[in-house]
Protein backbone atom coordinates (compact mmCIF):
# COMPACT_ATOMS: atom_id res chain seq x y z
CA UNK A 1 0.00 0.00 0.00
CA UNK A 2 1.24 3.58 -1.12
CA UNK A 3 2.57 5.81 1.90
CA UNK A 4 -0.12 8.75 2.69
CA UNK A 5 0.79 12.16 3.73
CA UNK A 6 -0.76 12.36 6.55
CA UNK A 7 -1.92 9.12 7.77
CA UNK A 8 -1.75 8.05 11.87
CA UNK A 9 -1.94 4.22 12.91
CA UNK A 10 -4.04 4.88 15.97
CA UNK A 11 -3.10 1.93 18.86
CA UNK A 12 -5.45 1.51 22.04
CA UNK A 13 -7.07 -1.77 23.58
CA UNK A 14 -10.45 0.78 24.69
CA UNK A 15 -12.87 0.57 22.11
CA UNK A 16 -13.88 4.27 23.29
CA UNK A 17 -10.57 5.78 23.07
CA UNK A 18 -9.92 4.34 19.66
CA UNK A 19 -13.71 5.83 18.48
CA UNK A 20 -13.08 9.16 20.16
CA UNK A 21 -9.47 9.99 18.44
CA UNK A 22 -10.13 8.59 15.21
CA UNK A 23 -13.46 10.84 14.87
CA UNK A 24 -10.71 13.74 16.08
CA UNK A 25 -8.04 12.97 13.85
CA UNK A 26 -10.49 12.37 10.94
CA UNK A 27 -11.90 16.11 11.64
CA UNK A 28 -8.77 17.17 11.09
CA UNK A 29 -7.81 15.37 7.71
CA UNK A 30 -5.98 12.82 9.16
CA UNK A 31 -6.43 8.94 7.70
CA UNK A 32 -6.20 7.02 10.21
CA UNK A 33 -5.86 3.26 10.73
CA UNK A 34 -6.74 1.25 14.11
CA UNK A 35 -5.10 -1.72 16.18
CA UNK A 36 -6.04 -2.97 19.49
CA UNK A 37 -2.67 -4.59 20.16
CA UNK A 38 0.76 -4.44 20.04
CA UNK A 39 0.88 -7.56 16.98
CA UNK A 40 -1.43 -5.94 14.60
CA UNK A 41 0.10 -2.28 15.37
CA UNK A 42 3.52 -3.43 14.14
CA UNK A 43 2.00 -5.21 11.02
CA UNK A 44 -0.30 -2.29 10.54
CA UNK A 45 2.77 -0.05 10.73
CA UNK A 46 4.67 -2.16 7.68
CA UNK A 47 1.94 -2.20 5.40
CA UNK A 48 0.70 1.51 5.35
CA UNK A 49 4.15 3.13 6.45
CA UNK A 50 2.37 5.91 8.73
CA UNK A 51 3.86 9.43 8.98
CA UNK A 52 3.01 8.65 12.90
CA UNK A 53 2.02 6.19 15.59
CA UNK A 54 -0.35 7.30 18.22
CA UNK A 55 -0.03 4.27 20.62
CA UNK A 56 -1.06 3.01 24.02
CA UNK A 57 1.27 1.96 26.35
CA UNK A 58 -0.63 -0.18 28.37
CA UNK A 59 -2.33 -2.89 26.47
CA UNK A 60 -2.50 -6.86 26.84
CA UNK A 61 0.28 -8.82 24.92
CA UNK A 62 3.08 -6.79 23.69
CA UNK A 63 2.73 -3.03 25.48
CA UNK A 64 3.39 -0.20 23.46
CA UNK A 65 7.09 -0.01 24.35
CA UNK A 66 7.81 -3.24 23.35
CA UNK A 67 5.44 -2.48 20.30
CA UNK A 68 7.78 0.47 20.01
CA UNK A 69 11.26 -1.29 20.16
CA UNK A 70 10.22 -3.57 17.57
CA UNK A 71 8.87 -1.20 14.87
CA UNK A 72 12.27 0.60 15.82
CA UNK A 73 14.14 -2.33 15.15
CA UNK A 74 12.52 -3.29 11.85
CA UNK A 75 12.63 -0.23 9.94
CA UNK A 76 15.31 1.04 8.66
CA UNK A 77 15.20 3.94 6.08
CA UNK A 78 11.74 6.01 7.11
CA UNK A 79 10.90 5.66 11.20
CA UNK A 80 7.54 7.03 11.64
CA UNK A 81 7.03 9.37 14.64
CA UNK A 82 5.71 7.68 17.51
CA UNK A 83 3.70 9.26 20.45
CA UNK A 84 2.62 7.06 22.93
CA UNK A 85 -0.71 7.54 25.28
CA UNK A 86 -0.50 6.66 28.94
CA UNK A 87 -2.79 6.88 32.24
CA UNK A 88 -0.08 7.10 34.31
CA UNK A 89 2.55 10.11 35.16
CA UNK A 90 5.34 7.59 36.66
CA UNK A 91 8.84 8.89 35.71
CA UNK A 92 9.93 5.45 34.82
CA UNK A 93 7.50 4.80 32.17
CA UNK A 94 8.29 7.85 29.93
CA UNK A 95 12.31 7.48 30.83
CA UNK A 96 11.85 3.65 29.26
CA UNK A 97 9.55 4.77 26.66
CA UNK A 98 12.14 7.72 25.31
CA UNK A 99 15.26 5.21 25.82
CA UNK A 100 12.80 3.02 23.38
CA UNK A 101 12.86 5.69 20.93
CA UNK A 102 9.37 7.83 21.32
CA UNK A 103 9.19 10.91 20.06
CA UNK A 104 6.64 12.47 22.74
CA UNK A 105 4.14 11.46 24.93
CA UNK A 106 0.64 12.13 26.15
CA UNK A 107 -1.25 11.61 29.22
CA UNK A 108 -4.77 10.32 29.82
CA UNK A 109 -7.50 12.28 29.45
CA UNK A 110 -6.62 13.43 25.90
CA UNK A 111 -7.24 16.68 25.21
CA UNK A 112 -8.35 16.42 21.58
CA UNK A 113 -6.90 20.62 20.73
CA UNK A 114 -4.01 19.80 22.65
CA UNK A 115 -3.34 16.59 20.79
CA UNK A 116 -3.99 17.51 17.45
CA UNK A 117 -1.74 21.25 17.88
CA UNK A 118 1.22 18.29 19.49
CA UNK A 119 0.83 16.17 16.29
CA UNK A 120 1.32 19.04 13.86
CA UNK A 121 4.62 20.26 15.49
CA UNK A 122 5.84 16.95 15.62
CA UNK A 123 4.74 16.70 12.01
CA UNK A 124 6.54 20.32 11.19
CA UNK A 125 9.71 19.28 13.05
CA UNK A 126 9.78 15.91 10.89
CA UNK A 127 10.03 17.40 7.31
CA UNK A 128 12.14 19.70 8.24
CA UNK A 129 14.28 16.81 9.16
CA UNK A 130 13.71 15.14 6.07
CA UNK A 131 14.91 17.95 4.12
CA UNK A 132 17.82 18.05 5.57
CA UNK A 133 18.46 14.23 5.69
CA UNK A 134 19.10 13.85 1.82
CA UNK A 135 23.18 13.69 2.98
CA UNK A 136 24.30 12.24 6.48
CA UNK A 137 27.55 12.47 7.07
CA UNK A 138 29.83 10.57 9.89
CA UNK A 139 33.49 11.40 10.35
CA UNK A 140 34.93 11.61 6.69
CA UNK A 141 32.15 9.62 4.93
CA UNK A 142 28.70 11.25 3.36
CA UNK A 143 26.32 9.28 1.39
CA UNK A 144 23.49 10.52 -0.21
CA UNK A 145 20.27 8.83 -0.65
CA UNK A 146 19.05 10.11 -3.77
CA UNK A 147 22.07 9.69 -6.01
CA UNK A 148 23.12 6.53 -3.93
CA UNK A 149 26.44 8.10 -4.01
CA UNK A 150 29.01 8.11 -1.35
CA UNK A 151 32.10 10.75 -0.61
CA UNK A 152 34.95 9.65 1.27
CA UNK A 153 37.57 12.41 1.71
CA UNK A 154 36.05 14.79 -0.97
CA UNK A 155 36.10 11.97 -3.36
CA UNK A 156 32.74 11.06 -4.81
CA UNK A 157 32.15 7.12 -5.41
CA UNK A 158 29.57 4.53 -6.27
CA UNK A 159 29.19 1.31 -4.09
CA UNK A 160 26.92 -1.75 -4.46
CA UNK A 161 23.85 -1.40 -3.17
CA UNK A 162 24.06 -3.80 -0.36
CA UNK A 163 27.08 -1.77 1.07
CA UNK A 164 25.25 0.72 0.56
CA UNK A 165 22.39 -0.31 2.58
CA UNK A 166 24.78 -1.71 5.15
CA UNK A 167 26.09 2.29 5.34
CA UNK A 168 22.96 4.05 5.52
CA UNK A 169 21.61 1.21 8.50
CA UNK A 170 24.79 2.13 10.48
CA UNK A 171 24.37 5.72 9.79
CA UNK A 172 20.77 6.28 10.77
CA UNK A 173 21.80 4.74 14.55
CA UNK A 174 25.57 5.67 15.20
CA UNK A 175 26.88 3.89 18.11
CA UNK A 176 24.07 1.02 18.41
CA UNK A 177 25.39 -2.28 17.91
CA UNK A 178 23.84 -4.09 15.38
CA UNK A 179 23.47 -7.61 15.93
CA UNK A 180 24.71 -10.08 12.41
CA UNK A 181 21.21 -11.58 12.59
CA UNK A 182 19.31 -8.33 12.95
CA UNK A 183 21.43 -6.81 10.02
CA UNK A 184 20.69 -10.43 7.80
CA UNK A 185 17.00 -9.33 8.81
CA UNK A 186 16.65 -5.80 7.34
CA UNK A 187 18.73 -5.76 4.75
CA UNK A 188 18.52 -9.49 3.04
CA UNK A 189 14.91 -10.59 4.86
CA UNK A 190 13.69 -13.45 6.95
CA UNK A 191 12.99 -15.65 3.34
CA UNK A 192 16.54 -15.01 2.36
CA UNK A 193 18.58 -18.11 2.53
CA UNK A 194 22.27 -16.46 3.92
CA UNK A 195 24.30 -16.75 6.56
CA UNK A 196 26.21 -14.82 8.93
CA UNK A 197 28.89 -15.35 7.20
CA UNK A 198 27.67 -12.76 4.34
CA UNK A 199 27.31 -9.90 6.53
CA UNK A 200 31.27 -10.35 7.63
CA UNK A 201 32.19 -10.14 4.07
CA UNK A 202 30.39 -7.07 3.01
CA UNK A 203 31.93 -5.21 6.51
CA UNK A 204 35.36 -6.17 5.20
CA UNK A 205 34.50 -4.72 1.65
CA UNK A 206 33.76 -1.21 3.86
CA UNK A 207 36.77 -1.70 5.84
CA UNK A 208 38.78 -2.01 2.73
CA UNK A 209 36.80 1.51 1.24
CA UNK A 210 36.84 3.55 3.97
CA UNK A 211 39.78 2.30 6.48
CA UNK A 212 39.74 -0.23 9.78
CA UNK A 213 38.35 2.49 12.57
CA UNK A 214 34.93 3.34 11.34
CA UNK A 215 33.24 0.26 11.79
CA UNK A 216 33.77 -1.22 15.32
CA UNK A 217 33.71 -4.90 16.11
CA UNK A 218 31.43 -5.99 19.21
CA UNK A 219 32.40 -9.92 19.59
CA UNK A 220 30.40 -12.23 19.44
CA UNK A 221 27.48 -9.44 19.18
CA UNK A 222 27.72 -7.26 15.72
CA UNK A 223 28.68 -4.40 14.39
CA UNK A 224 28.37 -0.62 15.18
CA UNK A 225 30.07 3.12 13.65
CA UNK A 226 32.05 4.90 16.66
Amino acid sequence: MKKTAKSIVLVDDDHDILEFLTYNLRQADYKVYTATNGEDAIALVNKIEPSLVLMDIMMPGIDGIEALRLIRASRINEQPLIVLLTARSEEYSQIAGFDAGADDFITKPIRPRLLLAKIEALLRRKAVRNNNEIQTEFNDVKINREKFTVTFNGNEIQIPKKEFELLELFFSRPGKVFKRQQILSLLWGDDTIVGERTVDVHIRKLRERFGDKMIHTVKGVGYSIT
